[in-house]
């Protein structure tokens, strides 16, 4: 079984692949913390390195996923390889940091390689308000993200439910973290996965 957990910055995506990753004995699937070789380019000169930047991250969630696939474990994933596209690239090439040319090359790739992979059995996106992102990156204290402004936040969050509304690969469980905050309260969690237990028909 793959569930993928997917959402804006601080809305506790790695929280609850650790809380569900114990509760249910699945194996944890975490972002690669490993050194990004475009990383200092592309802050150096944006729009030269973009294009390369979100092919690295592509192609590193492609074998994530198929290291996933042949791993024969229930894996629930912390992010997902949509939000690369549907959020984080097209996101650059509204802000003009990715050119059309590029943009319109990297979605090619992109959808030739999802049409070739099998969906998560359910995706898991966390919605959550701008308040509530801003709290999260303060509590956490991680002294890169401080800086991120509401308006980023607020930008990102419009991509992320323009997105889950259109989303159709498979099953999607949407959760407010607004409603319920499970990052704080282990009967919030409870509810979470009891939504997740009907979604998966897990009795």
């Amino acid at each position: 079984m793959h569930i993928a957990i997917a959402g804006n910055i601080g809305s506790g995506k790695t929280t609850l692949t650790d809380n569900l990753a114990k509760h249910y004995g699945w194996t944890p699937n975490y972002e690669d913390a490993s050194e990004n070789p475009y990383l200092n380019d592309f802050y150096d000169d944006m729009p030269r390195w973009a294009f390369n930047l979100q092919v690295y991250f592509l192609h590193g969630r492609l074998r994530k996923i198929l290291d996933i696939k042949n791993s024969g474990k229930d894996i629930v994933q912390d992010r997902t390889i949509y939000e690369d596209a549907y959020i984080f690239a097209e996101n650059l090439y509204e802000m003009n940091l990715m050119s059309e040319r590029d943009f319109k090359n990297y979605l090619d790739i992109f959808e030739f390689t999802t049409s070739l992979l099998e969906p998560p059995d359910l995706l898991i996106y966390l919605k959550a308000g701008v308040p509530t992102l801003l709290k999260q990156i303060k509590k956490r204290g991680r002294q890169y993200e401080l800086s991120i402004s509401p308006d980023y936040l607020n930008k990102l969050n419009e991509k992320y439910d323009a997105w889950s509304k259109t989303y159709t690969s498979g099953k999607i469980l949407t959760v407010d973290i607004d409603e319920l905050n499970f990052l704080n309260t282990q009967e919030d969690l409870y509810k979470v996965t009891k939504l997740i237990d009907k979604e998966l028909n897990i009795k």
